[in-house]
């Protein structure tokens, strides 16, 4: 006796159109981009009116050279306490990240989900010819897999 399929015939079956997989069809493009020589208070006071975590800093030519957290202010006032120093002087080139992870834009946001896990990140820059594109955050990639609901996950 073979194996019986509850779905139906090949024939009978409709093909279902799937959402993009791509990374770049959910990422933010409309970014709030920080410059080297911004001082940590201004920082603060666009993280705080944005209702942002952070962001990509550039420079003149739109290219990625690091990211500034919520984090990184923190441990500075943390820093400025201690050691009983002002803020106010403090650029963000002295506190963001430099070596900055990125992933491509044609990356399955089921990959990039995975990604995210494995890293512990908040936030990845896409970066194309050297320019800063875009970036998917991990509320990007669960409003992406939202809209694969009742589909399968291939």
């Amino acid at each position: 006796m073979g194996i019986k399929s509850f779905q139906g015939s090949r024939k009978m079956q409709q093909e279902v159109e799937m959402p993009p997989l791509q990374v770049k069809n959910y990422m933010t493009t409309n970014l709030i981009t920080f410059k080297s020589k911004q001082s940590l208070e201004e920082v603060i006071d666009l993280i705080i009116k944005n209702r942002i975590s952070g962001g990509p800093v550039v420079n003149d030519n739109n290219e990625l050279i690091g990211i500034i957290s919520e984090s990184d202010c923190i441990k500075q006032i943390s820093e400025s306490r201690y050691y009983n120093m002002p803020i106010d002087n403090s650029t963000v080139e002295k506190h963001m990240t430099k070596n900055v992870e990125t992933i491509d834009g044609n990356m399955n946001v089921f990959d990039a989900a995975s990604k995210f896990f494995e890293s512990k990140r908040r936030r990845f820059p896409i970066v194309e010819n050297g320019k800063l594109v875009g970036q998917i955050s991990q509320k990007d990639i669960l409003k992406a897999a939202l809209k694969f609901k009742g589909h399968n996950w291939k």
